[in-house]
């Protein structure tokens, strides 16, 4: 039976429900998207568009399966430990020490975030360092001060009862974390700094430095009194929107957040009065980052106090990137840039060279002492 036009039929389309295509829930905001690697866009798309970022879970869930709720990629995997090295008359060669703080918003996080990288930094001295990872207690169970707190009783517990096991050299520690972890580390430079208590080397990255001007007393995002740009710039970007950052707020110092006191650097690392002395610094910033613009400030206050500081923004990449080195090359360049860092650790000018001719291929020919630029 042949089919037949009716006249009028396409009166009826006006019934059709339009065709409105939505955004997936998290995903990177189309403005955004020829500015980030795109080796980032696709995977980001692949495991995390559409999904709860894990402050949209409420806590207690998270808490007990935190397994159901994450996702983990990119990280490479750490090298081998090397083992204890060996003076000439046998005894254990005495080594650096390296205290590493985790990040996650000091909610979220634990000693599997950096367990190769830490490994990464004891492989990177040829085992002439011992890397601790502090797995402090947690907000909103334990806000703050317990999280500094007990990263700052870590690191003198590990020089006190830590030094004669494992043959440390206590001129010769560095901490170091990532956002969160750089908080802290920014803190317990500060404390060390305080107590005479020598420091070789801070490792910062895309750290938190300053809670107080970015967020109301009640944990609101200030957009119109934020003095950072990268904030307003980077208010929905992955993977550490605002909205991601005043959840931190709010559980690591309640609401509303303690009231101004002389301790308030200890929030907010900028507002230290002080930063005269303090260890040298490898701050690495990430370009598609809230926190670029205040990592970035806390390193223009460490050089006019006369620190020795090396900044490294990353092209191209997310708060994560340190996490990422095993698909981006701007992690893989976080890597050597810490790296280069970690020399600062050795104990002298020879060792360095040595490391830096084992590294590179070249002869070792060691240089005249007085010499060597």
């Amino acid at each position: 039976m042949a089919s037949r036009t009716v006249a009028g039929d396409y009166t009826l389309h006006k019934f059709r429900l339009p065709v409105v295509t939505q955004p997936l829930h998290n995903s990177i905001p189309p403005e955004l998207l020829p500015r980030y690697d795109p080796v980032y866009v696709a995977y980001y798309n692949a495991f995390n568009a559409g999904r709860l970022h894990t402050h949209e879970v409420p806590i207690e869930e998270f808490r007990k399966n935190s397994a159901r709720y994450t996702i983990s990629y990119g990280r490479a995997p750490g090298p081998d430990i090397f083992p204890p090295q060996l003076e000439n008359q046998g005894q254990p060669k005495r080594r650096a020490a390296y205290v590493n703080f985790h990040g996650g918003g000091w909610v979220f996080g634990g000693l599997a975030y950096d367990h190769d990288f830490c490994k990464r930094v004891v492989h990177g001295l040829d085992g002439d360092l011992v890397a601790f990872d502090v797995d402090y207690r947690l907000a909103p169970e334990h806000k703050y001060p317990i999280p500094v707190n007990d990263c700052w009783a870590a690191f003198n517990w590990i020089r006190s009862h830590k030094a004669t096991e494992f043959n440390l050299d206590p001129d010769r520690f560095a901490v170091g974390g990532a956002s969160a972890g750089g908080q802290l580390s920014a803190v317990i430079s500060h404390l060390c700094r305080d107590a005479n208590i020598p420091l070789r080397l801070q490792i910062l990255t895309v750290p938190v430095t300053d809670l107080h001007s970015v967020f109301t007393p009640e944990g609101e995002f200030d957009r119109e009194g934020c003095p950072y740009e990268s904030y307003r710039e980077m208010e929905f970007a992955p993977a550490l929107p605002a909205a991601r950052m005043a959840y931190f707020h709010r559980q690591f110092l309640g609401v509303p957040r303690p009231a101004e006191s002389d301790e308030d650097w200890k929030i907010s690392p900028i507002l230290a009065s002080n930063f005269q002395n303090l260890a040298p610094a490898l701050v690495s910033t990430a370009e598609l980052d809230p926190l670029r613009d205040e990592g970035e400030a806390y390193a223009a206050k460490l050089q006019a106090a006369g620190v020795s500081v090396e900044v490294d923004r990353i092209v191209g990449a997310p708060h994560l990137v340190a996490g990422l080195d095993g698909i981006l090359e701007g992690g893989r360049r976080y890597n050597e840039k810490y790296q280069s860092g970690q020399y600062q650790i050795l104990p002298n000018i020879t060792e360095y060279y040595e490391l830096h001719c084992r590294r590179t291929g070249l002869p070792l020919v060691l240089p005249i002492p007085g010499n060597f630029g």
